[in-house]
């Protein structure tokens, strides 16, 4: 009798185990999946504003322009609404939002800004641009005032992309990966993702050019911006991740970095900070 009811059962839960996905296989469908959307809805959206002439002759161009930056917030979007319609876990590698993690978001806030400050200020030193208040003024007025250039720098960029790039890829990539090999993977990733925005008119990757020691040094930075606010990702979650890229993108807008020698300065320092933060992080933690 216990054989008969062993063998009836055994086809049955050996079929139902098939069906479920493994956690490596469901994360690889995932990552390729958030790929896709994530440059599909970009470069589809900034080819269009290339097309329309670039933001700078053609105000139509200001809405694919805007609408392309929420790539990766879309492909995060579908990813979460499909985890939950299959019922699957949440990534082990996902760090989980808590209101006690709010100051040292802000203290990662802080230290993100002040990384571009100090390079800008040895630049300085160095023989560089000098820093001016007359520039940041511009800047702030070019965006319409203070509460629309802080709401631009807040939504183009660490809204409309950490959700995507540390807030999904980030942890699927941690599960076969090491926290190095996965920033440096979204760094590249990064890095490829802007490439369209060099061939917008009107943006400040089109004002660098690709072909320039500028544009190159652009390109190069991602990877380093990829490392800080990943590990600001892995000590206070998806706050402090915008929080870090909020601060970088908005200091840099202030103080119009373009110059070779202060782009440079800023891989530097961020290098050096990323590398103190990975090496002073906790380890063996397992994220809930």
């Amino acid at each position: 009798m216990p054989t008969s009811q062993t063998a009836s059962h055994g086809p049955s839960l050996t079929s139902r185990d098939a069906s479920i996905p493994t956690p490596g296989r469901s994360y690889r469908a995932d990552l390729t999946l958030f790929m896709v959307i994530a440059f599909a809805v970009s470069w589809l959206s900034w080819g269009v504003a290339i097309a329309l002439g670039g933001t700078e002759a053609n105000a139509a161009a200001n809405a694919p322009y805007m609408l392309g930056a929420f790539g990766p917030l879309v492909g995060a979007l579908v990813l979460r609404v499909r985890r939950r319609r299959r019922g699957e876990p949440v990534p082990g590698h996902v760090v989980p939002f808590r209101p006690a993690l709010l100051p040292k978001a802000l203290l990662l806030l802080v230290l993100g800004s002040a990384t571009v400050l100090a390079a800008a200020l040895l630049a300085s030193r160095a023989g560089g641009p000098e820093l001016s208040l007359d520039v940041a003024k511009d800047a702030v007025g070019d965006f319409g005032g203070p509460a629309a250039f802080l709401v631009s720098m807040l939504v183009s960029g660490p809204l409309s992309e950490e959700p995507g790039w540390r807030g999904t890829a980030y942890p699927r990539l941690r599960e076969k990966l090491g926290t190095f090999r996965v920033c440096l993977v979204l760094g590249v990733t990064w890095a490829v993702w802007h490439l369209p925005l060099f061939f917008i008119d009107g943006t400040v990757q089109h004002d660098l050019g690709l072909a320039t020691p500028s544009g190159v040094l652009f390109v190069a930075s991602n990877i380093p911006m990829a490392m800080l606010v990943t590990a600001a990702y892995e000590r206070a979650g998806i706050v402090a991740s915008i929080a870090v890229h909020f601060a970088v993108n908005t200091t840099m807008i202030l103080l119009a970095v373009e110059e070779p020698k202060v782009q440079a300065m800023i891989i530097g320092i961020q290098t050096l900070t990323v590398t103190v933060l990975l090496l002073t992080r906790r380890t063996g933690r397992r994220h809930p």
